[in-house]
């Protein structure tokens, strides 16, 4: 199945992905009653205790679990007995289903959202069971109700948390995936329609459509859900439709899923592409017998003939263990020729590969402990950090402030920061709860200090360096910065090409004085130059600082060059794809801090050049090819891009700054300020910072799990 990042174009979604993008769920939580996301109008999250009606009765919605293929997914209750359920909501939203195509879908989805035996039986093969399929006729939405009994990890979770499985792992989730095929390939179902179908293929195996359910013993038991049968159904007709699927696709798909467990990943690290089973080089070189059977189940080499006959196969294997699960992988072909070699030039091969392989080896585990080494001495997670004690503590920060932003944002637990850090150890009853302060810039020149003369808080975060007194402590956490940016196009005369992608400190600060006012002065088109400024006090202090030098008068220019244009970050960016999508060119240029800049694809972010003798830092770079961002690149494709960290850590990146828990230095507050700034810099800490738009204060290790154990 398709990817929902490319479904709905329709919608003017930031992030190019509405159905993953936080937005519409930030517009129901904060927007009582909202139905639709306040910047692109894509179908809003529901609204906790929002109620569904069914057949077999109605629904309470608990609160918003996330996004699994192509529905989201909720916790809830049956309200006539309390009953735990789990919601799955699928949308037919307007502007890519018209009326007629969302009718007929609905209508199908209500004969076939859901399977069961069809002789009443409870099945017992592992495919999650069905209560109830609701197509609500006034509104774009339809539900899928489940029992609370599923679990809530899908493989590809598994696959971020835990890393590569071993290959006994991948035997037994093979088995289990199989014995549920064979049995859905053959069984009589019963679909909600009372229609009886002899057998069923899912069409829609992936690591989002297993879920596994982990035991205390170290066992699993693997579950199917999300079938192509009604998981197509939401698939707007403006994307090329699937074909019926067939039950050798299930096979195929299996077997890339086992491979991706195997390998540890899904993307090839050279180039981000999607890894090719057919390279030789991708796959472990432990058990030629698993890979051989996984190259017949991808069809590769002689495909099996059915789910059956693959899971017979399976267990003829070698048991992990045996010497013959453990040659070098090599091809039929080469296991026919490789005994051709003289036995005096393999000799001569090994010894010439052993010397060259130890280099290697040192060089990159040198490379390796010179990248990593601030990062590895820091403590693993926030229970490891001691003396914590229980109380409740209040913190503070400003309103706009990064900090408040970040708490509002998900890593990849799916919980929001703030959560996170309100009890960061469980087995100790501390809490952290945090209560923004708005920063007066006009009457009161040291705003944290002044706040926390107030015994209520016994911490801040502010990345307002300057205004911190020596009356206090600080510690930094991470690196934010500044990101200015243009509209990103690949119309021809576009700014970041014409720019070369970058612009000095000079030419920025001329620009927001007004002394330079058309892009023709720096190479552009004949076109005005607009300069945006956002509204957060925070982004304006330090901007004033770095670019405007706290210059009186370069600060009284920018007021002036800047009046009519005031607004929020998220409003600009919004601004320019509304311009862009209407096949203009915008000449505007505008800055923002890191959390609110970065992680989009509308906008193109300028490397920052300090004078004529320093080349230009980009702070954003690729992280699968290890390179700078250059206009060249599409933005809104699947590569993501990361943070130069060691621009920030030098200081190379001119528009980069740390950001500080800060503390009393002579009072009880003091041993709470310095643990909490010890909680946010432990591994866990640090990783969960670079999720939400902050830089980590050291190298990371590429795909670290925020859970990660040592």
């Amino acid at each position: 199945m398709s990817s929902s990042e490319s479904f709905y174009t329709q919608y003017a979604c930031l992030y190019n992905n509405p159905l993953t993008c936080d937005r519409p769920f930030q517009t129901a939580h904060e927007i009582k009653g909202a139905k639709f996301c306040l910047e692109c109008g894509f179908p809003a999250t529901l609204a906790q205790q929002a109620e569904i009606k069914g057949n077999r009765g109605s629904y309470q919605v608990s609160s918003f679990l996330g996004v699994r293929g192509l529905g989201r997914l909720y916790s809830g209750i049956q309200l006539h007995d309390q009953r735990a359920v789990v919601i799955k909501e699928y949308l037919l939203p307007e502007r890519s289903f018209n009326h007629q195509e969302s009718s007929k879908r609905k209508e199908t989805f209500k004969r076939v959202g859901g399977v069961n035996l069809a002789d009443g039986r409870n099945q017992n093969f592992r495919l999650i069971n069905y209560q109830e399929a609701i197509a609500d006729e006034k509104t774009e939405r339809c539900y899928l109700i489940t029992n609370d009994i599923e679990p809530s990890q899908t493989l590809s979770k598994y696959l971020i948390t835990e890393g590569a499985m071993a290959e006994s792992g991948v035997r037994e989730v093979l088995n289990q995936v199989l014995q549920t095929l064979e049995s859905l390939h053959s069984q009589k179902l019963l679909l909600p329609s009372n229609q009886v179908q002899k057998g069923l293929v899912h069409g829609n195996i992936s690591l989002d459509s297993i879920l596994i359910k982990l035991e205390k013993n170290q066992s699993f038991y693997i579950y199917l859900c999300d079938l192509s049968l009604w998981e197509n159904l939401f698939i707007p007709a403006s994307i090329p439709q699937p074909p019926p699927p067939k039950p050798e696709q299930d096979l195929k798909s299996l077997g890339l899923v086992a491979f991706y467990l195997w390998v540890g990943r899904t993307t090839n690290s050279d180039n981000g592409q999607p890894l090719d089973p057919r390279d030789s080089q991708q796959w472990p070189n432990t058990n030629n017998d698993l890979k051989h059977f996984l190259y017949r189940l991808i069809g590769l080499e002689n495909p099996f003939e059915s789910a059956e006959i693959a899971r017979q196969a399976l267990s003829k294997l070698p048991k992990e263990g045996d010497i013959n699960s453990f040659k070098p992988s090599v091809s039929p072909e080469q296991e026919k020729n490789r005994f051709r070699i003289p036995l005096i030039l393999l000799a001569f091969l090994a010894l010439l590969f052993l010397g060259g392989g130890i280099w290697f080896l040192f060089g990159m585990l040198s490379k390796s402990q010179e990248d990593y080494t601030d990062w590895n001495k820091l403590l693993t997670q926030f229970s490891d950090v001691t003396g914590v004690t229980r109380g409740k503590f209040i913190y503070t920060g400003e309103k706009n402030g990064t900090w408040t932003l970040v708490l509002t944002q998900s890593p990849e637990s799916g919980k929001r920061l703030n959560e996170l850090l309100t009890k960061p150890i469980p087995n100790v009853e501390a809490t952290f709860n945090y209560e923004a302060f708005t920063t007066d810039r006009q009457n009161s020149s040291k705003p944290i200090e002044k706040v926390l003369t107030d015994n209520k808080y016994s911490l801040a975060i502010t990345s307002l360096e300057d205004k911190v007194t020596d009356d206090l402590n600080k510690k930094p956490i991470a690196y934010d910065g500044l990101l200015v940016f243009v509209a990103s196009t690949k119309k021809e005369g576009n700014l970041p090409t014409a720019l070369g992608g970058q612009i000095s400190l000079e030419n920025l600060q001329k620009i927001y004085t007004g002394k330079i006012t058309n892009w023709q002065e720096l190479g552009g088109s004949n076109l005005p130059i607009t300069p945006y400024a956002p509204t957060e006090p925070e982004a304006i202090s330090l901007f004033e600082k770095i670019v405007l030098k706290n210059d009186p008068q370069n600060i009284a220019d920018f007021e002036k060059t800047v009046t009519n244009n005031k607004k929020e970050t998220k409003d600009t960016l919004q601004q320019i794809s509304s311009e862009l999508r209407a096949n203009k060119n915008p000449g505007i240029i505008s800055f923002g801090i890191l959390s609110k800049t970065w992680d989009q694809c509308n906008a193109y972010p300028l490397a920052i050049q300090v004078d004529d003798q320093k080349r230009p830092i980009q702070p954003l770079f690729h992280k699968l090819n290890r390179r700078s961002v250059t206009p060249e690149d599409n933005l809104c494709g699947k590569s993501r891009t990361y943070f130069d960290v060691k621009a920030f850590k030098t200081g190379s990146y001119a528009l980069g700054y740390p950001l500080f828990v800060v503390y009393p230095k002579n009072d009880s507050r003091l041993e709470v300020g310095s643990l909490f700034a010890d909680i946010l810099t432990t591994r866990q800490g640090q990783c969960l910072l670079s999720k939400v738009g902050l830089v980590p204060l050291q190298s990371m290790p590429e795909n670290y799990v925020c859970k990660s154990l040592p």
